[in-house]
């Protein structure tokens, strides 16, 4: 029976399926951004998130526990001063995972997983005002509108006086 074996084990052993999450984590970790298969993604984010989730207490247990795990000292370093800063004040989903389709060779659905503050392409700007089409019915009583007050206008003044 598999009682309360919900995670997905990638078709590996235990051993492999550890070493591969841990060489996919050091990847997302000095590259900011990966591509890989939706299901390896949802694997890493689970993986990855509570690592740097220890990384904002920046102190030496933390550095020793997101080893035992990465087993990567260039890593951990990027992890520990590079990464922990730019997401201090998030309190969760530092990781972000887009479908992009399916793969050519075997149909495997495919997507990127990032670090969310990392991408410059969706970080938040502020963009330029949308120009909309108008069509020229709603312009013309829009221009006709101050026309027409006018005479209306001077008619009031003149019954005033």
């Amino acid at each position: 029976m598999r009682h309360g074996k919900k995670f997905n084990h990638l078709g590996r052993t235990a051993d492999h399926r550890r070493a591969m999450l841990a060489n996919m984590a050091i990847s997302l970790i000095e590259h900011k951004r990966i591509t890989t298969t939706v299901a390896k993604a949802k694997a890493l984010k689970k993986y990855v998130e509570p690592l740097i989730t220890r990384s904002k207490d920046d102190s030496i247990n933390s550095r020793r526990v997101v080893f035992s795990y990465l087993q990567n000292k260039k890593a951990v370093g990027e992890l520990f001063t590079v990464v922990a800063p730019k997401v201090g004040d998030r309190p969760g989903g530092y990781t972000r995972v887009i479908k992009l389709g399916h793969r050519s060779g075997d149909s495997a659905d495919i997507a990127f997983i990032e670090l969310v503050d990392f991408d410059e392409n969706m970080a938040k700007t502020p963009k330029a005002a949308k120009k909309t089409r108008r069509s020229r019915k709603s312009a013309k009583p829009a221009a006709e509108a101050p026309a027409a007050e006018a005479p209306a206008k001077e008619a009031e003044a003149a019954t005033e006086e």
